[in-house]
């Protein structure tokens, strides 16, 4: 049945997830343990420098009392295995803790706070433009389809084995040049003014900071995926049921996007999620290049700072993104497809 197929998916997706994040909770121990003992220095000397009248020895008394405390608050004099557990557990509740550099837009030094303030900009930047790529490539690919080999057909299979090699940094640099720099329509980087304005401007203006890299990832996209519209739709037109349709004087339109979309709905479905996802990993080097204050520019500046605690929080917040993306595509999958036999015997 399809809802113990959905439990079993669910429940595989959390197990992967957990040994991922035990993976990493590993791979980063040495690092975040290293790191959290030079905050405690720190922070500890920073509060020995508020002791006011103390003697010499009674401060150092102090500082190594105080030492002693946050350690055994951190877990740092328990077995290496048991440390690496409690890192584990933290990272599947999502405490992270807080940023040894970082801070959000309000000063907060919670390593969520600061993540949570990323993503939106991600998924609003990255979400629009899968949007326009579907509207631009569906239609496309559907118009390709009805008269293969045609004009329309062969001229935009051209333009795509041209732009599908294309890199995306390097086509945001050309755009950068041509758009910023030379006709200097829209700004080069960030994602508002400094300073924003407020009410219904700020909005006007994210828009426009938005444009550029909205239109960079539109344009490299929607060929390919027209393309591949275009491939999936010509074998289902060749079906009898399309053919009896056609026959039946149902307009080409409501067969083309009806009938026809309805049957390519999964393929669909997984190349757009696929594609989204695959966004979120590869936006390391495009947020860069228009300082989209981003989860991948987060990432990057927290490698830059060695803010392990951001770069940890980080990498998990994108692996639970993943599996839950897979969940659900798998899901969906087997909801739109009645081919396939969920959960049963063959």
């Amino acid at each position: 049945m399809y809802k113990w197929y959905a439990v079993k998916r669910i429940v595989n997706g959390l197990v992967v997830f957990a040994i991922i994040l035990f993976l990493m909770s590993i791979l980063f121990n040495a690092v975040n343990e290293e790191t959290m003992r030079s905050s405690i220095k720190e922070q500890v000397r920073s509060e020995a420098q508020r002791l006011k009248g103390q003697k010499p020895e009674q401060i150092i008394a102090f500082q190594k009392q105080r030492q002693e405390q946050l350690v055994k608050l951190y877990k740092l004099d328990r077995p290496f295995g048991e440390r690496i557990v409690y890192r584990w557990l933290d990272a599947l509740t999502f405490r992270f803790g807080k940023a040894t550099i970082l801070r959000s837009n309000r000063g907060d030094r919670d390593v969520l706070a600061i993540i949570l303030e990323a993503l939106p900009r991600s998924m609003l930047l990255f979400t629009t433009s899968m949007v326009l790529e579907l509207i631009f490539g569906i239609y496309l690919g559907m118009k390709k389809a009805q008269k293969p080999g045609g004009k329309l057909d062969r001229s935009t299979s051209l333009i795509t084995m041209i732009v599908f090699g294309m890199p995306t940094w390097w086509l945001a640099m050309l755009l950068i040049m041509a758009f910023v720099y030379g006709l200097r329509l829209f700004p080069s980087a960030g994602i508002v003014s400094v300073p924003p304005p407020d009410g219904i401007m700020r909005i006007v203006d994210v828009v426009w900071h938005m444009i550029l890299p909205m239109a960079t990832l539109t344009v490299l996209a929607f060929w390919g995926v027209a393309f591949t519209i275009r491939n999936i739709v010509l074998g289902i037109l060749q079906e009898d049921y399309i053919m009896s349709a056609r026959a039946r004087g149902i307009p080409e339109n409501k067969v083309l996007f009806g009938h026809t979309m309805r049957t390519a709905a999964p393929p669909l479905v997984t190349m757009s999620l696929l594609g989204l996802l695959g966004s979120f990993s590869g936006a390391i080097i495009f947020e860069g290049i228009f300082s989209w204050p981003g989860l991948g520019n987060l990432y990057w500046i927290a490698v830059q700072q060695s803010d392990i605690p951001v770069l940890m929080g980080d990498l998990a917040l994108t692996t639970a993104i993943f599996q839950v993306g897979y969940i659900i595509l798998d899901l969906t999958y087997g909801f739109l497809d009645p081919r396939i036999k969920v959960g049963g015997n063959t």
